[in-house]
């Protein structure tokens, strides 16, 4: 077996002897391995690239089947994160990748995307709390330098919420992404211990701003397994109803190392599937809800329904 089939079938846990160890995932939690040789070869390019994606770096259960897919979100501003949301397994510290090297890191972003002949690509971040735009600048450089090399391949941006600020938001809506994506990711009880230095209000509001000041789509979602309650999950999606968001996901939290927040409750599919039902209820255009639904997954496909 392959580490790529293994890391598909367990994660890590705690036994009864207070020990880490792996536990078997329930099978709908399973994903197929995905080819190698598409693996490496999205691996090769992106290391002869200097890019970051959050597929490596938050360690996403998909990686292996959206590599072997050919697609990929891509990460900017550096690999240092400013937060240290208890879920995430980016690196947390005092950033090294300097605002100089944005433009040119937009360039060799849009050259891969060029090279892998992408219809829709997905942008993220780290946080940069330490710069004044929150790292917005690198964000409008690389949704231009797309663009302009790849003028028919659609743009989502998955951004942190620049500490509420409404300056740097604009400066990323101005640049027209087709999507805006900000994960709310869990109920507002469990900010404090998910999100610590963020808060759900300021991320509600951005996605409201976003709605109401720009053309695009707009987009959130969050994990399941936390130790939310239903009602909670329930309240979160009226409220980003209200907000007008155009599309909703979730799916459940996989603990990606033992450092992290373990995993409370494996959902299961009807489980999943009764939030589906709820969430088209409410009305949203486009939801996107099950096991392995990640904010980008098979967000190409997505896209090409719109």
């Amino acid at each position: 077996m392959s580490s790529e089939q293994s890391e598909s079938l367990v994660q890590i846990g705690i036994g009864k002897d207070g020990k880490a160890r792996p536990e078997r995932l329930p099978e709908w939690l399973r994903r197929p391995p995905g080819g190698r040789e598409e693996t490496l070869a999205i691996k090769r390019l992106l290391r002869s690239s200097s890019l970051n994606t959050v597929c490596e770096e938050a360690r996403c259960p998909n990686i292996a089947e959206c590599f072997s897919r050919g697609t990929a979100t891509f990460m900017i501003l550096g690999d240092v994160c400013t937060r240290g949301c208890r879920f995430c397994a980016v690196k947390t510290g005092k950033p090294h990748f300097p605002v100089q090297e944005f433009e040119k890191e937009a360039e060799r972003l849009a050259e891969a995307v060029l090279q892998m002949g992408l219809k829709h690509v997905v942008i993220t971040s780290v946080a940069r709390d330490d710069l004044e735009d929150g790292g917005a600048s690198g964000f409008a450089a690389s949704i231009e330098a797309v663009r302009k090399s790849s003028p028919h391949t659609s743009i989502e941006v998955l951004i942190p919420d620049f500490r509420g600020k409404s300056g740097p938001l604009d400066t990323v809506l101005s640049a027209r992404p087709n999507v805006l994506n900000h994960n709310l990711e869990t109920v507002p009880r469990l900010y404090r211990r998910v999100r610590p230095g963020s808060s759900y209000k300021r991320s509600l509001d951005l996605l409201s701003h976003g709605k109401t000041h720009s053309q695009s789509a707009v987009k959130t979602g969050i994990m399941l397994g936390l130790g939310e309650e239903r009602e909670e999950v329930l309240e979160l999606m009226k409220d980003v109803r209200a907000a007008n968001v155009d599309i909703f996901t979730a799916g459940q939290y996989m603990r990606p190392t033992m450092e992290h927040l373990p995993v409370e409750r494996y959902l299961t599919p009807a489980e999943f599937t009764w939030y589906e039902e709820q969430a088209k209820a409410l009305g949203f255009p486009e939801v996107y809800i099950g096991p392995l639904v990640r904010s980008s997954y098979h967000a190409d496909e997505a896209q090409a329904l719109r």
